[in-house]
C-alpha cells in the first residue's frame, strides 16, 4: 500500500451521478493511499431510511425537520464503510431504490444538509479523507486538495446498478432502474440547496467505456498532477 505524507490531511472530493461508481473508486483510492473513506451517499441514505421508517413523505420538510433531533447517525469503518441508525445497523437497508429516492428527496432539503454538514467537514480537518457524493468540491470540501467529477451515461449506469442488485439477490428491471436514475438525475440537478454540478476546478472523468482498473489508473493519474504524490 502506498501511503502519502504530508504535513496537513489531504482531502480528496468525487462528485457524480448516481451509480457513476464514486463509492468503488473512492474506496479503492482511500485503500491506495491510506485514506479514510467516507460514503456520504451512506449518510443521507440513513436520513432517508429514518423518515422511511416513520412513515412521513420525504417531501414533507417540516416533518423531516422535526425529526432530525431523534435520528442518531454512527458510521463504523471495518472491510467497509458500515451504518447504524439509531443504533440498529442499516447498511444493506439503505441500498434498495426506494431508499435511494428517498435520500434524493431529503437531500433537497437545506436543513438536512446542514444537520450533516459538521460531521463530513469534521472528518476532513482531523483525517486524510477520500469523500464521494454530490455536492462534495462544491459545498462540503470546497478547498479540496483533489476534485474529480466522475459521470457515465445513464444507461451504463442502469446497467451497473442492475448488476450490483443482482449480485446482492435483489430483483432488478433495466427499464425500472433506468427511470429511477434518470429522475435521480433531475432531481438532484435542480434542487435548491447544493444541486449536483462539477465544481468550476473538477477534473471531469467520464467512465462509461472504461473498466474499474481503468478509472482507478485515470483518477490516480488526476491525484499526482494535482499533488505531486
Amino acid at each position: 500500500m502506498d501511503v502519502l505524507t504530508q504535513n496537513k490531511p489531504i482531502s480528496i472530493a468525487i462528485d457524480g451521478p448516481s451509480a457513476a461508481g464514486k463509492s468503488t473508486l473512492a474506496r479503492a483510492i482511500a485503500e491506495k493511499y491510506g485514506f479514510l473513506y467516507v460514503d456520504t451517499g451512506a449518510i443521507y441514505r440513513t436520513v432517508g431510511l429514518a423518515v422511511q421508517n416513520a412513515e412521513i413523505e420525504p417531501q414533507d420538510t417540516a416533518a423531516v425537520v422535526a425529526l432530525l433531533p431523534s435520528v442518531k447517525i454512527d458510521m463504523v469503518y471495518a472491510d467497509v464503510q458500515r451504518m447504524f441508525l439509531n443504533g440498529a445497523d442499516v447498511t444493506q437497508e439503505i441500498r434498495t431504490p426506494k431508499s435511494s429516492l428517498y435520500a434524493s428527496d431529503v437531500s433537497k432539503i437545506p436543513e438536512v444538509r446542514a444537520f450533516l454538514m459538521d460531521m463530513q467537514r469534521d472528518l476532513a480537518r482531523r483525517r486524510d479523507v477520500v469523500m464521494d457524493g454530490r455536492d462534495i468540491g462544491n459545498v462540503v470540501l470546497p478547498d479540496a486538495d483533489v476534485k474529480i467529477f466522475l459521470t457515465a451515461s445513464a444507461e451504463v449506469r442502469a446497467r451497473r446498478r442492475c448488476l450490483e442488485l443482482k449480485e446482492k439477490g435483489m430483483e432488478a428491471d433495466f427499464d425500472t432502474v433506468l427511470h429511477d436514475i434518470v429522475y435521480r438525475d433531475r432531481q438532484d440537478m435542480e434542487r435548491a440547496a447544493a444541486p449536483l454540478k462539477a465544481a468550476e476546478d473538477a477534473v471531469l472523468l467520464d467512465n462509461s467505456e472504461m473498466d474499474f482498473l481503468e478509472t482507478v489508473a485515470a483518477a490516480c493519474q488526476t491525484i499526482y498532477l494535482k499533488t505531486g504524490r
